[in-house]
């Protein structure tokens, strides 16, 4: 597992797209421990706030720029519903991100969703002092 998570961090997708895709991955379980070490990791790496909010919060992408935005509609379609993106979201992320980006914004995701199950099964708790950033929905 430690391989397949080093192995995605040299995307051709970028820091910035890896950030979210992984927040979109650890939003979708509720994992805050994922969530935690993330939401900073994004910010660093570029991500605007607007953005995470609105995977956070799980709030509408518009307004947000577009390869973002289809980030994050891509992890909301693969992981609610029926779990398939539809034709035209693929398109575009193909275009914004050619075949191999859009691959691996879903490999990404799917990683991190992995992860985020790992640790929910054993009940994975915030290390001390670390703050609870990521919301519950429940």
């Amino acid at each position: 597992i430690q391989m397949l998570n080093q192995a995605l961090r040299k995307t051709v997708i970028g820091t910035k797209y890896f950030e979210i895709s992984a927040l979109v991955g650890a939003r979708e379980f509720d994992q805050r421990y994922e969530w935690s070490g993330h939401e900073p990791a994004a910010l660093r790496a570029g991500v605007d706030q607007a953005a995470i909010d609105a995977i956070k919060f799980d709030r509408d992408v518009a307004g947000l720029e577009e390869k973002s935005a289809t980030v994050i509609l891509m992890g909301r379609q693969l992981f609610r519903g029926n779990h398939q993106l539809n034709t035209e979201l693929w398109a575009r992320a193909v275009r914004l991100f050619g075949p191999q980006g859009a691959l691996e914004i879903t490999m990404v995701m799917g990683d991190y969703a992995m992860a985020a199950v790992m640790l929910n099964a054993v009940s994975q708790q915030l290390p001390p002092g670390r703050p609870a950033l990521l919301p519950s929905r429940r």
